[in-house]
């Protein structure tokens, strides 16, 4: 046991050693601010600089003209902000040691991330960067990026360059936010209204008062708290701002579009994925980014968006295409970016339905069907190894107890004649050429693919489909032409990438077998799933929806382009039965709208393809006792004779 002469010998020790490292800490500090005084002062203006321009070069987003002095910001803005992200602002030098030693402990004692400790100086460091990772490296960058600026910059210089640069939801900048939420300047924000702009900033997704009103009063109430704390107001004020009624524009100044801001985003992301960008804005000065938005296209699509789904809840996403290009024009990932800026186009993965079938169809034309094949379509169970068992069924159980041809079997979209197709073919053909077409998402080889049943987000089916509407040659789809600095100094161009991939004749011929999805010609036993729409169609399309319990999808195109929509409530629950009209109609409203005036743009028909009359129900010829459709076929493979019974090779059990 120590006695009292030891235990002071190694304490004294103890602390002498912590003097010596606190000491050193001190001078190293010390020596890190001497040395960040003679670089080069970082360039405030350069964070969150970026200009998007659509594809006739005109400015989307970003203007100069935004930046504004502190004089001429609202001072409830400036205090609102000081006293809710950092009180100590003026009295540290970028960092709040004791703010984190406590965020620290709260955090330890809690087991999770409750308080952040970041200073305001931090906050600006980090917009310096195009992209949020949370590296070491990165951290150590912002640290010094924050001693930099505050050697550089009075604490007045910083607080504007953060007020000017910080996103407060779909918007960046103080005087974006001010016009976008209150149609004002920002100079003229009263309590109440700098209240609830202060406190977007850290969550803007959550805080939005266009987003979630509840939250975002919830947090007005906090800040207007740390106001009366920091005596910036008294509790009368607090109270008159907390209960004054509101009004909000959600409004920008560069244009009047509710659903930009989810092109925006996509175009974000894929600036991240190019390797010739800087990683921060200081190495460029700005960026100005050019796109292949077709403004006047992703109008048309928000607008046909809010005339169709009137149900609140109902969310939709939706992409146009040039096939050829590759271009993406225009894309929503949701009703409204100011309420929900989750893009429901590229990052929602969910089940696809029956727009699988398309890539089925064509595997099975590449692998010897032709669309007079047949198989029985019937109430039906298959049946697996170790007794497993699979019994899908057609849409309200209807079954026409016969044999019907791949025609019908598209038109109707038939899901035993997918299922017995996929089965026949093996389930592994399906996952490669789905695969071939450029899905990237994990695809499994089991009988309920034929069906959709996988995850897939839009943009990657929609590049796929593009494969089919570009007659088999694979594109890549990009949103960004060309980026370049500030000087106009070209930082990466867009190459164009095609390969092909798909026959180029059995394409054609799939083409073509998609356009009878609307054929009002078809209705027999059944309805071609797109008849109701088929009076408002002046062009020539091939069309494919699918159907699941919480999403309705459709994929329609011709040479000149390629639309997409899918339907559905964020937390799966079942549509109802008229959402398939919806979209619909939606879709063609859309597509038609973009090619109002342009001529009808089909495909070419291959030389080695013909066309021969049938009757679309059995696939066989046609004579005058049948319906008759013109349908086309490699040629020495249309009918002639009796089709095999390909029902004989798949074992099912087959129910009354």
């Amino acid at each position: 046991m120590l006695d009292y002469g030891d235990f002071m010998k190694i304490f004294k020790k103890f602390l002498f050693i912590n003097t010596i490292i606190f000491a050193l800490g001190v001078f190293l500090l010390f020596g890190i601010y001497v040395y960040s005084y003679f670089t080069q002062a970082l360039n405030i203006k350069s964070a969150n600089n970026y200009y998007l321009y659509d594809m006739n070069d005109k400015l989307v987003s970003g203007n100069d003209d935004d930046w504004v002095t502190l004089k001429d910001i609202s001072p409830y803005l400036i205090n609102a902000t000081i006293a809710i992200e950092d009180k100590n602002f003026y009295k540290h030098q970028g960092f709040d040691y004791l703010r984190i030693i406590k965020s620290l402990y709260i955090n330890f004692v809690n087991g999770k991330t409750l308080q952040g400790a970041s200073t305001i100086t931090q906050q600006l460091a980090k917009n310096l960067f195009l992209e949020f990772d949370k590296t070491w490296s990165r951290k150590i960058k912002e640290a010094w990026l924050t001693i930099n600026l505050e050697t550089h910059y009075s604490k007045d210089e910083i607080l504007e360059g953060y007020l000017n640069t910080i996103n407060y939801g779909t918007v960046f900048g103080i005087s974006e936010a001010a016009y976008y939420y209150f149609g004002k300047d920002c100079k003229d924000l009263t309590l109440a209204e700098a209240s609830i702009l202060a406190g977007i900033p850290k969550s803007p997704s959550n805080y939005s008062p266009l987003a979630n009103l509840e939250a975002s009063k919830k947090r007005q109430k906090l800040i207007l708290d740390a106001m009366v704390k920091n005596k910036y107001i008294t509790d009368d004020e607090a109270k008159k701002a907390y209960e004054e009624e509101l009004t909000f524009t959600g409004i920008k100044k560069e244009n009047d579009s509710i659903t930009v801001g989810y092109y925006e985003d996509a175009v974000l992301d894929e600036l991240k994925e190019i390797n010739t960008i800087p990683d921060t804005y200081l190495e460029t000065g700005g960026l100005k980014i050019y796109t292949n938005l077709d403004y006047e296209a992703q109008m048309n699509m928000e607008e046909n968006v809010k005339k169709y789904i009137t149900d609140e809840n109902m969310q939709a996403s939706g992409i146009m295409i040039n096939p050829e290009s590759g271009k993406i024009i225009a894309l929503i990932g949701g009703k409204n970016y100011a309420i929900s800026e989750y893009n429901r186009a590229t990052k929602a993965k969910r089940q696809v339905g029956s727009t699988m079938k398309s890539f089925l169809y064509y595997a099975a034309l590449e692998n010897g069907f032709t669309p007079s094949t047949t198989f029985k379509s019937e109430k039906t169970t298959f049946v697996f190894d170790e007794d497993n068992t699979y019994s899908p069924s057609n849409y309200n159980q209807n079954y026409p107890n016969k044999d019907i041809s791949m025609l019908t079997a598209i038109a109707y979209s038939d899901n035993i004649y997918a299922v017995k197709s996929h089965l026949f073919l093996g389930e592994d053909v399906l996952v490669e050429t789905a695969k071939r077409a450029g899905i990237t998402s994990p695809l499994e080889a089991i009988p309920s693919l034929a069906l959709g049943s996988e995850e897939i987000t839009l943009l990657d089916m929609a590049t796929a489909y593009t494969t089919l509407a570009n007659e088999g040659v694979k594109v890549n789809t990009y949103f960004i032409r060309k980026v370049t600095d500030m000087n106009d100094n070209v930082l990466y161009e867009a190459k164009e990438k095609s390969e092909p991939v798909f026959n180029k004749s059995l394409v054609y011929i799939l083409n073509e077998l998609l356009t009878n999805t609307y054929n009002t010609e078809l209705i027999d036993y059944n309805y071609p799933t797109c008849y109701a729409i088929a009076s408002k169609l002046t062009h020539k399309y091939a069309i494919k929806t699918g159907s699941t319990d919480s999403d309705r999808l459709i994929f329609g195109y011709n040479k000149d382009i390629l639309v997409t929509y899918r339907l559905g409530y964020d937390d799966n629950s079942y549509l109802p039965k008229n959402t398939s009209t919806i979209m619909q109609n939606m879709w063609a409203d859309t597509i038609e709208g973009y090619l109002k005036d342009k001529e009808n743009n089909w495909y070419e028909m291959p030389e080695n393809v013909v066309g021969v009359l049938i009757d679309p129900i059995s696939g066989k010829l046609a004579d005058s006792t049948t319906k008759k459709q013109l349908t086309y076929y490699i040629k020495g493979t249309e009918p002639y004779l009796e089709e095999l019974d390909l029902d004989s090779i798949i074992p099912t059990i087959k129910e009354d």
